[in-house]
């Protein structure tokens, strides 16, 4: 079918015509082009920790919440680097698909991390391009309900609950459930072993995959 000359030339009126230097952008800037490369983290000082941390008036139970507090914090404000320097050299952060799970060799897993896998990952969402990190995104972590289930002389298990909103552009995610932490004595600090997560929302429906830890 052809086109009336009066309507081609208003179309044509209408086509808006990119430079070639638009074809060039990758990834985000591609999809939205007032994607800007999120900032680094980087330069931000860490959020301070309890004052009692270090004080003989802190109780075994107070420092585990504190490290819970401090650990929740360093995600929230997007400083992976120190989030994971939290961990044991040998430390794995593990969600698995469903509470009832317990190993992650031989059944699918929605995480399992060691320090060298959570350092390629970290990498990957500060890539410039990252459409994950665009503007307008960040959490907000709340941690309740610290319970330590069981101490040895080198071992400290703690159960605790946690809240987290995902704020994505103009959209919001909430995420809930239990964390267990299997807690290496390093002194008067500790070190995370392990990092459980359970979801209650793990089996919900989800408009795009998690890309940084919970």
């Amino acid at each position: 079918m052809s086109i009336p000359p009066k309507l081609q030339k208003r179309l044509l009126e209408d086509v808006v015509i990119f430079e070639n230097k638009e074809s060039q952008k990758t990834g985000a800037q591609s999809v939205a082009p007032d994607h800007s490369p999120r900032q680094s983290a980087g330069g931000k000082p860490l959020p301070a920790r309890s004052a009692l941390i270090d004080s003989a008036q802190s109780t075994l139970q107070q420092r585990v919440e504190q490290l819970l507090f401090h650990q929740s914090e360093l995600l929230d404000e997007k400083q992976w680097g120190a989030y994971i320097d939290l961990f044991a050299e040998e430390g794995v952060y593990w969600m698995p698909v469903t509470p009832e799970q317990t190993e992650w060799m031989d059944s699918p897993s929605i995480f399992v991390e060691d320090k060298r896998m959570m350092e390629i990952r970290m990498g990957r969402v500060m890539h410039p391009n990252a459409w994950s990190q665009a503007p307008q995104w960040g959490t907000s972590h709340v941690v309740g309900n610290v319970v330590i289930e069981a101490v040895s002389e080198g071992e400290i298990k703690v159960r605790s609950r946690f809240h987290m909103t995902e704020l994505r552009r103009d959209a919001t995610r909430h995420f809930a459930g239990t964390y267990r932490h299997t807690l290496k004595r390093i002194g008067d600090d500790f070190k995370i072993a392990l990092q459980r997560v359970d979801l209650l929302n793990g089996q919900a429906p989800f408009d795009y995959v998690l890309q940084i830890w919970v």
